[in-house]
């Protein structure tokens, strides 16, 4: 009964995200301002580099670190470029 109950968990953590692979774009970073693309999902991580508002990614798996939920992503653009974002700044638009 544990696993399925560990299991059913796993899917409420990754149902928070969208689906993987999804579209999504950087919205809300404010005009002077860049989102940073970092290297894994919190604030300790490198960044990797900045995104504008309206950079199109395509998100991948969501995870919660310290309360924050941070989504793998990957440049629409340039797939090869790959990182973590706070979820607060995409948007399904």
């Amino acid at each position: 009964m544990r696993p399925a109950i560990a299991a059913t968990l796993m899917l409420m953590l990754v149902s928070g995200c969208a689906a993987s692979g999804s579209r999504t774009v950087v919205e809300g970073a404010g005009p002077d301002e860049l989102l940073k693309l970092r290297g894994g999902p919190g604030l300790d991580y490198n960044v990797i580099l900045g995104l504008p508002d309206g950079t199109r990614l395509l998100r991948r798996n969501c995870v919660t670190e310290v309360g924050q939920l941070w989504c793998r992503v990957s440049l629409a653009d340039a797939p090869g470029i790959t990182g973590y974002v706070s979820e607060d700044y995409l948007s399904d638009r």
